[in-house]
């Protein structure tokens, strides 16, 4: 038996659970409601699953919303493609602005987010995909900020923080922490890699170390390191060619969970953290797994 035997079974099998979408995109799980919340970047819409009702349309338009969390509180955020924001999503009081600019000059286009439930700050990735065409985004200037970064957003709001040095990326995407919160990982899709930074008490971050590299072609949609994950064991599952690349601590590939389109993120849920809920292009799939995630927020 293999290393990701261990993590899912070899017979384990996708299950489709919609199909006809643009690109389908940053899924969250909202225990609250057992509900997956998933995003159609192009198709400008964000979309509902249940076991009970199955698919539901739940907003339209959003602004090409993508990669969405939960906060501590159980609210999704959004990174939203059209606006270059971070938003909140509040029952009963509509959308709130979390983030959209650094030191006065606005953001790129916030692509994918996580909460540290420790002490409920945001972490983001600001690449600046939003910018290139209408398809994902609003055509316009790249100029401005002129890098991309990894930004935190304190417990207490407030003005952004740069938590990593402003040449560490070309373009960052997906980002999750270890189950104990100490490790921040976050992947590049150009430059084709998974870095590994240590979490201070004061949520900054050190020096990083290289995880993983040369996953992909670094062409948008060929199967690039996009989504990450982290188990509760501290195994990163990373998007890549072919599927899902499930990477050791020490990043020893233990081997691709296949998916039948380019998958570009993922996210676990249902009743008991099992269901491995896959966003492959215009399906979405899930597999059930050995192995739960990390702690998620609301904590």
């Amino acid at each position: 038996m293999s290393a990701l035997d261990s993590l899912i079974d070899p017979a384990a099998e996708l299950t489709c659970l919609g199909s006809g979408y643009q690109f389908t995109e940053g899924p969250v799980w909202a225990p609250a409601e057992n509900a997956l919340y998933f995003s159609d970047i192009p198709g400008d819409a964000r979309w509902r699953w249940t076991a009970k009702a199955g698919m539901e349309l739940a907003e339209q338009p959003t602004f090409k919303g993508n990669g969405m969390a939960l906060d501590n509180d159980g609210h999704i955020l959004v990174c939203e493609q059209v606006t270059s924001c971070v938003t909140r999503l509040v029952p009963g009081f509509g959308r709130q602005l979390v983030a959209y600019h650094y030191e006065g000059v606005y953001l790129n286009s916030p692509n994918d987010i996580v909460t540290r439930g420790s002490d409920g700050s945001i972490y983001f990735t600001d690449p600046d995909y939003g910018r290139w065409n209408d398809w994902i985004g609003q055509e316009r200037s790249k100029d401005g900020l002129g890098f991309r970064g990894v930004y935190r957003v304190p417990p207490e709001g407030g003005g952004v923080q740069l938590v990593v040095d402003r040449d560490e990326f070309e373009q960052p995407n997906g980002l999750c922490f270890s189950p104990d919160e100490s490790i921040l990982y976050v992947n590049d899709s150009s430059a084709r890699n998974v870095k590994a930074f240590p979490v201070g008490a004061d949520g900054s971050l050190g020096p990083a170390r290289l995880l993983a590299e040369d996953i992909g072609t670094g062409v948008p949609r060929e199967g690039n390191v996009d989504g990450m994950e982290c188990d509760a064991l501290g195994n990163v599952w990373v998007t890549g060619p072919g599927g899902i690349w499930v990477l050791t601590p020490d990043g020893e590939h233990l081997g691709t969970v296949s998916t039948p389109e380019v998958c570009g993120s993922h996210c676990w849920g249902g009743d008991d953290l099992r269901s491995l809920f896959l966003m492959t292009s215009t399906t979405v799939h899930v597999v059930r797994t050995l192995v739960g995630p990390a702690p998620l927020p609301p904590f």
